[in-house]
């Protein structure tokens, strides 16, 4: 044991421990129980939610007396009637057959109303441009007349009337749009020629004909954003695929060889070390020069606080970059130890290549759960009720029907929150288990050449069925403080509609400490996660013995998460750049004059890339962990003729052991 070590706990390792252990028992095989338990309610709440509910209601627009266009839901069939035509800005509109297009973009002598359409003599437009459904039957449908809508047969004064009302009546002008989401959306060009004439003056005091549907805008905007978007990936599609996916696995291959290189990880862990102590004396440095720059500005420009504020900012940098210089001489043995826990990992995943597939399964895994989750989340988001809100257009009152949710539906949200959050963790829970398993093996094998991707199926097969309890105990932890912090985010929303400063800085606080002790909980199961995968126990005897690990080996695990950092964060974005970069390149010469932006694609590529990369370096992650607590376990049982350890580790141990 290293003199750094602190003599807490027993010691990590038993008597007669010789590897891996191959005698395991079902561990906290109740905590399995529960997580099925849960899947099994959650089915029958969603079956519940798709009897119940209408996911219809979601996806299709409802209109101003509560009818969804499109269906049958509501008291008028609407089946033939899939578009919603707004006719105010308090969302309200009817449903109709097809989105008009207009050749004069606006007939300001048609109106749209709650009950059909209302046209004066000098209308252009007909019941076939524009095919509103029959709302005659509906107790809040409303009519327009002359004095209500049209005064004096007047656009100007027809704007202003109480059945126009600016925008916030029960009837609006036909205008040319274009469908998005089974909406109508109003073009630029027919809310410009409107404007001209129904407010030609440009009087202050009227709303702009542009700002009366806000949601428009952003639907528009949204069209054109998606519109192209959408061509340049269908052209680049197949360039997405292959660029996106398959270069990279090469490169994360690549880069996991090259740390093998003599030179090369010494070169980046020294690098970034170097980097981040001449980032602290370079800010300390402009800080100085800025006060000094302040203090003789004539006339001065800033105050003797602030100049103060900046020079003892120097200082107080200066002071942080020697302390980063005396902690990296005190650590230099720990970042060697560190630097070998990475090589020996990146051995391990060239051993077994197909340890970089787990993730990909894991990624399946999470997706069928997400396509049922969704299903029941659609179908009980669409299990509300109808409210009616008034508002006051002149003399007469305007109704819009809303969604709200009774008590039992939100609960019911809450809790299907709360099987997301378990399910999702359990899946990475038992990736690390898997992970720490195979390499484990790996590692306590003294021939490592019968050691390969076989490993990886045989530790997901041992992992599933003996420990996937282990992982449903640790992530129902995390689960249960992710739920925390979500109702903590929801009362944070409270208080800032009622503008409480006291409860939302009480609040604050409290979502902090619980973002900690998540951080902390996190680091704490993947430690533990790791013994179990080495010695079959329990999550709660795994937890304590690693907990104990961590104290009487702080500084190592302080270099590793350092370094390990460092090398994580470069391989992620050496993973990224290069495959982004090539994809630039290649796809500007072979399709670039075929795009309307290039942009698209490769933000598409770049973040398929920064995802597999940062899948490839979670495995990483995970393995510089397990070798850390392998080599531990070796160094507490072994001499150091008979370690596992080689290379890199076993020339640390003969230096400084």
């Amino acid at each position: 044991m290293s003199n750094d070590e602190i003599d807490t706990g027993d010691k990590l390792t038993p008597a007669d421990f010789s590897g891996v252990t191959s005698h395991r028992r079902c561990t906290d095989a109740l905590c399995a129980i529960l997580l099925w338990c849960m899947w099994f309610s959650m089915t029958g709440l969603g079956i519940y939610a798709m009897r119940m509910g209408d996911y219809r209601l979601i996806l299709y627009p409802l209109d101003y007396d509560g009818n969804v266009c499109g269906t049958d839901y509501g008291g008028i069939d609407m089946t033939e009637y899939p578009y919603l035509y707004y006719v105010n800005d308090f969302s309200g509109g009817v449903c109709v057959k097809e989105c008009p297009q207009l050749e004069s973009l606006t007939d300001p002598h048609t109106l749209v109303t709650y009950n059909g359409l209302y046209q004066t003599s000098n209308s252009t437009v007909t019941t076939a441009d524009i095919a509103i459904a029959d709302y005659s039957a509906s107790n809040d449908s409303l009519t327009c007349t002359e004095d209500l809508c049209y005064p004096n047969n007047d656009p100007e004064s027809s704007f202003t009337s109480s059945g126009v009302n600016q925008g916030k009546g029960f009837a609006y002008y036909a205008l040319d749009t274009y469908d998005v989401l089974w909406r109508c959306v109003f073009r630029d060009e027919a809310t410009e020629a409107l404007e001209k004439i129904v407010n030609p003056n440009n009087e202050a005091n009227l709303t702009a004909v542009t700002d009366l549907v806000p949601k428009n805008e952003n639907l528009k905007q949204g069209y054109n954003f998606w519109s192209n978007l959408y061509g340049d990936l269908w052209v680049a599609r197949y360039f997405i695929l292959g660029l996106g996916f398959g270069a990279p696995l090469v490169v994360g291959f690549l880069y996991s060889f090259a740390l093998r290189i003599p030179g090369v990880l010494a070169f980046m862990v020294w690098a970034s070390i170097f980097a981040t102590i001449g980032i602290f004396f370079a800010a300390a440095w402009y800080a100085g020069e800025t006060a000094t720059q302040w203090a003789s500005a004539d006339p001065p420009k800033y105050t003797q606080d602030e100049i103060n504020a900046a020079t003892y900012g120097s200082y107080g940098l200066y002071a942080a970059g020697g302390l980063l210089v005396l902690l990296f001489l005190f650590m230099r043995k720990r970042i060697q130890l560190a630097m070998g826990c990475v090589k020996e990992t990146s051995k391990a995943i060239t051993a077994m290549p197909g340890i970089i597939v787990f993730p990909v399964i894991q990624g399946l895994g999470l997706m069928v759960f997400m396509i049922a989750w969704c299903v029941y989340v659609a179908h009980l988001a669409s299990m509300g009720d109808f409210s009616t809100s008034q508002y006051d257009a002149g003399p007469i009152k305007i109704s819009v029907r809303t969604f709200e949710f009774s008590n039992f539906v939100k609960q019911c949200g809450w809790y299907l929150l709360f099987c997301f959050f378990w399910t999702s963790q359990f899946i990475l829970a038992m990736g690390e288990i898997i992970f720490a398993m195979s390499v484990s093996k790996w590692y306590f094998s003294r021939d490592k050449s019968n050691i390969g991707s076989a490993t990886v199926w045989t530790s997901i097969a041992t992992s599933m069925w003996y420990h996937s309890g282990t992982a449903a105990f640790g992530s129902l932890i995390i689960a249960i403080i992710k739920m925390i912090r979500s109702f903590l985010a929801y009362l944070q929303r409270k208080a800032e509609e009622m503008d409480s400063s006291i409860a939302k800085a009480v609040l604050c606080c409290f979502q902090c400490c619980f973002w900690c002790l998540e951080k902390c909980m996190r680091f704490l199961n993947k430690n533990a996660y790791i013994q179990t995968a080495i010695f079959g126990s329990s999550f709660c005897t795994s937890a304590k013995e690693a907990f104990f690990l961590i104290l009487r080996n702080a500084a190592r695990i302080a270099a590793i998460t350092y370094v390990s950092g460092g090398v994580m964060f470069i391989g992620k974005v050496f993973i990224t750049s290069l495959t982004t970069g090539a994809a630039y390149v290649y796809m500007d010469q072979e399709i670039g004059d075929e795009l309307y932006s290039i942009i698209g694609p490769l933000f598409f590529i770049a973040a398929i890339s920064w995802f597999i990369a940062g899948m490839f370096m979670g495995v990483y992650d995970m393995g510089i962990a397990t070798i850390l607590q392998c080599f531990v376990a070796d160094e507490e049982m072994f001499e150091d003729d008979q370690m596992y350890a080689e290379g890199d580790l076993k020339s640390w141990v003969d230096s400084h052991g």
